[in-house]
């Protein structure tokens, strides 16, 4: 009898504290969907500090880690999570829940209150984001993104870079040079948000529904791919009214 006690003691303590701990894990994604949102919205905000509108209009996914520092990157273990959304035939998808760690960083993530973006440039890097776990070195080649309201034509940006990298510290972007690291599916956080650990390539690809938390990321997201088609269309209607007028 004493033991039967003891065992269903013992269960109800492990029920609440996996509900315990399920409760803190959506909360802190549902925190990290937040404060991804943050970091775009600063980039919308801020064009002639912030990623150039070309860049943004072409990229095919875009990841952000924020608060690198809190998230223990500098110290130990050198590791931050963050979240992925990428272009599909309807939009945008629902955002997958990464983790990157190792590698080498570029001096900007010694600043405090450090954020990370990667925009994935081309097929290339998307099938290597859509593989769940890659090596920036040798498997996805990054460079330090081009800063500003547009991106020099001098630079290679368009060319076979797979994806560009920036760090925010101080509501200013910097380009940010990255090798080594691994980026892979964050399952924690997936479970968390989703309820079971949906494959990271089919919620990249659009066949799963965002959940409620995402939405403010989401919103954002569609504001600075909005704010960028709208600025180059802007920019281009001159030029054609001039050809027009010309023949």
């Amino acid at each position: 009898m004493k033991r039967h006690f003891v065992l269903v003691v013992l269960s109800l303590a492990a029920l609440l504290g996996n509900l315990a701990w399920a409760g803190s894990a959506r909360e802190d994604s549902t925190e990290r969907l937040q404060n991804s949102a943050n970091v775009l919205k600063e980039i919308g905000a801020a064009p002639d500090k912030g990623i150039p509108e070309e860049v943004l209009k072409n990229s095919k996914c875009i990841v952000v880690i924020p608060h690198l520092v809190k998230a223990g990157f500098i110290v130990g273990a050198k590791h931050g999570r963050g979240v992925a959304v990428c272009r599909t035939s309807a939009g945008w998808s629902a955002p997958a829940f990464i983790s990157v760690g190792g590698g080498s960083w570029g001096l900007q993530i010694g600043a405090e209150g450090v954020d990370l973006v990667m925009l994935v440039m081309n097929d290339k890097g998307l099938q290597h984001l859509l593989s769940s776990k890659f090596e920036v070195t040798g498997e996805g080649s990054a460079a330090a993104g081009p800063v500003g309201r547009h991106a020099s034509a001098g630079t290679d940006w368009k060319l076979n870079t797979e994806l560009l990298t920036y760090s925010r510290s101080r509501g200013i972007f910097a380009g940010l040079t990255l090798e080594g690291a691994v980026v892979e599916q964050d399952a924690d956080s997936t479970v968390a948000i989703y309820g079971s650990d949906v494959p990271f390539k089919k919620i990249l690809l659009g066949d799963v529904a965002a959940p409620a938390p995402a939405a403010p990321l989401l919103r954002a997201v569609a504001e600075i791919s909005h704010q960028a088609a709208a600025q180059e269309a802007r920019e281009q209607a001159p030029e054609d009214q001039k050809k027009e007028h010309q023949k």
